[in-house]
């Protein structure tokens, strides 16, 4: 069996579009909430989103590329052109036919299909873009990675709602530690900050309808009243230890452990009970050859919906054992919104930067925690911690669950 290594990240986040300003973001508190800019949102209710900001678009793309590709497949290009950057190598420098693309989302190119469903309506069904098809399915996040990078390995787009991400990056590294690639991009990648997607999700009463940012999105806080949709993108670059060793690599974390399941439970809700996200959450572990005491800190998936965050708190009690209230949990999307697909990925990025900079991100904006979540949140203000592993959880409508496990790099 392989080792399995993160060498390089990116991301397009509401925090940051960039290393530097994504790890200052978390340190600080930065609150990447604001009101919805996208389109005229009155009509949803919901005034407030985590819309990535300033975008640097030229950096990597034309005109062109805008026309070819929904937003989702921007930002996920962007994250893994970034995390490439990071990690140092290009297609030449590896086997392509032993590099991979594993990005997944949740949604896909929603805006696309907004935007030609409405021109079908209008102007006839002849008038539908040709570009719609491939503009708007899931799998072209990852297609259209391996088309500008190269890889001719294994390439896929894990579509589990909320759990898109962490399913992509725990698959990822399953293959490279089961020998089937060498080096592989993985995360996840949305952009659902449109009509549709704020009305839907508004529909299911899933959305705060809080129009104060700094009350919006408030993981475990008694007055939580529902998530805030983020958008963007995480992508790590993973590869075998050997490889990253003989090619030089600076190597930032270790892969050490995945958990899957499923709560076979409601379409949208969570177990009550906590016991599917435990078990995914033992699964990571008992791979990592770790137990729960080990464990220094947890990045929940935290979506501040009451019925998510009771139900992660009982999950994390059940999947750490006795000594959970030893162990610190935040929940970033207090920061950057809820990022649907995307979200497994800038988390399991943030946990790595936990483990690289020993410290932990925080749970901003919290007034009085909710005392049905007995956990040891970290409140409003980031903190030095000494941390080995990390788990980054993801629950995705369906009962889907995915957690990884992170080791701290010392060879």
């Amino acid at each position: 069996m392989n080792r399995v290594v993160i060498t390089g990240y990116g991301v397009a986040s509401p925090i940051g579009n960039d290393a530097e300003t994504f790890l200052n973001s978390l340190k600080e508190g930065t609150n990447g909430i604001c009101e919805i800019t996208h389109f005229d949102a009155e009509d949803t209710g919901i005034k407030l989103a985590a819309e990535v900001k300033e975008f640097p678009f030229d950096k990597y793309f034309i005109k062109k590329d805008a026309k070819r590709m929904d937003m989702f497949s921007i930002y996920g290009v962007y994250a893994a052109l970034e995390a490439m950057e990071m990690a140092k190598f290009t297609k030449d420098d590896v086997d392509v036919d032993r590099f991979g693309v594993m990005v997944g989302s949740g949604i896909g190119g929603l805006q696309t299909i907004q935007d030609q469903v409405i021109r079908m309506h209008e102007k006839g069904s002849a008038r539908v873009s040709p570009m719609f098809v491939p503009m708007s399915i899931v799998n072209m996040v990852a297609g259209n990675i391996a088309l500008r990078v190269g890889a001719k390995g294994i390439c896929t787009s894990t579509v589990t709602a909320c759990a898109s991400g962490t399913h992509s990056i725990g698959e990822a590294f399953r293959n490279i530690k089961h020998g089937y690639a060498d080096i592989m991009l993985a995360g996840g990648a949305e952009a659902s900050i449109n009509q549709i997607g704020i009305a839907g999700f508004a529909s299911l009463t899933a959305l705060t309808r809080e129009t104060d940012p700094n009350k919006a999105s408030v993981p475990f806080d008694k007055d939580r009243s529902g998530f805030v949709m983020g958008e963007g993108a995480g992508v790590m670059v993973l590869e075998s230890y050997e490889h990253a060793k003989k090619r030089g690599a600076t190597i930032l974390a270790e892969v050490v452990g995945y958990g899957a399941n499923c709560d076979a439970y409601h379409m949208t809700a969570p177990n009550p009970d906590g016991s599917g996200a435990g078990k995914a959450m033992r699964l990571a572990m008992q791979e990592a050859g770790i137990t729960g005491e080990e464990v220094g800190y947890v990045n929940a998936h935290g979506t501040s919906t009451p019925a998510n965050d009771k139900a992660e708190a009982k999950a994390i009690q059940y999947g750490l054992g006795d000594t959970y209230k030893n162990t610190y949990v935040s929940s970033t999307k207090s920061m950057t919104g809820h990022l649907l697909g995307a979200a497994g990925g800038i988390e399991a990025i943030a946990s790595l930067l936990a483990l690289q900079h020993q410290f932990v991100p925080p749970t901003i904006n919290v007034r009085e925690q909710d005392p049905e979540i007995d956990l040891n949140v970290v409140k409003n203000q980031s903190q030095p911690a000494e941390l080995n592993y990390a788990l980054s959880n993801s629950l995705g409508f369906g009962g889907h669950n995915a957690v990884i496990c992170l080791k701290r790099w010392g060879d």
